[in-house]
This record gives structure tokens, sequence and C-alpha cells, in this order.
């Protein structure tokens, strides 16, 4: 039950964030669209900042990490490779058609260095089973994942959609592979 009312306020806040069209939605506002008191909302999230992340994580899982499919039966550096440009692709995507939870997730995921690591975990671990690396830190993984952070840091999304955007991420997919 209580997972039930956790996910029941986290679509709810990001139902108001999307028909508001402002990520400064309120606790009252939630637990008032809910039916819940603003105390209520405390025993499934410890504090305002828990609850934006939860929403931002999950938003940020469902409309870029499970978007990406590749195939396993190509080698692993073309696999690493799809997934890397899914994944730019993904956050590019997102960034143009929901700006609104973009900024959100800007706010209590990207700029929030924990959360952040947090949130990448998953995708830490999809590379590390795709180069079989067995690295319980995932530490070549976040590597990796670094080096593209000009496709999916917030701070670079002005450039996005730049015509030379393919051009740059295969330059850079070029100056790796053979390192890893």
């Amino acid at each position: 039950m209580a997972e039930k009312t956790r996910d029941k306020i986290l679509a709810t806040a990001e139902k108001l964030i999307l028909e508001t069209g402002d990520s400064e939605v309120t606790l009252n506002q939630i637990a008032s669209e809910l039916g819940l008191s603003h105390a209520a909302l405390y025993k499934h999230f410890r504090n305002k900042q828990a609850l934006w992340e939860a929403v931002a994580s999950a938003w940020f899982n469902r409309e870029i990490i499970n978007k990406i499919n590749i195939s396993p039966s190509l080698p692993q550096k073309e696999q690493l490779h799809d997934w890397l440009w899914s994944f730019v692709n993904a956050k590019k995507t997102a960034f143009n058609t929901n700006p609104k939870m973009f900024a959100l997730n800007t706010e209590y995921i990207d700029n929030n260095t924990q959360a952040l690591r947090n949130v990448l975990t998953s995708a830490y671990q999809v590379i590390d089973s795709i180069m079989d690396y067995h690295d319980p830190k995932f530490e070549k993984s976040e590597l990796i994942l670094a080096a593209f952070s000009i496709f999916t840091l917030p701070n670079f999304k002005d450039t996005w959609n730049d015509p030379d955007y393919d051009q740059r991420f295969e330059m850079l997919w070029n100056l790796i592979k053979d390192g890893i």
C-alpha cells in the first residue's frame, strides 16, 4: 500500500508540473490533489528535496534509460557505441520535448552530484555489462560516460541541436574507442 501511495505522489507531482508549467509546485498542492494532508507526504519522503529527486529520477529512468534498446548480437564496441548514441539522443529528445521536466531533472539531479551518481548507476551497470568489466564500483563505465558529458550535461544543452551534433559525437567516439 505504501508503495502505491508513493507512486501516486510521484505521478501527481509530475502531472502538476506539466499542468502548471512550473517546477515550483508546492507540497500542499500535491497533498491537496491527492486528498492527503501535507504531513502525510513525509511518511513517504523525508523532505521536499527527496520528493523532487524521486520525481526527477523516475522521469529520467522512464524517459531516458528505459528507452534505450540495443542489439546484444553486435560486437561489444558497437553495442557500446549504439548504447551511448541512444543515451545522448534520449537526453536530447527529453530536453526538446519536455523542457519543464528537464528543468526539474536539472535542478534536483544534474545539480546534485550524489543524486546524479545514484541516477546514473543503472547506466554504469549497462556499460559494465556490455564491456564485461565486472567492476563493482563501475569506475571504467563512469569514465566512459563522463567522456560524453558534452552530450548529456544540461550546461551544454544549447549545443545539442547544432548541425554538427552527430559529427561531434562520432569524433569523440573515434577518439576514445581504441582505449576502451
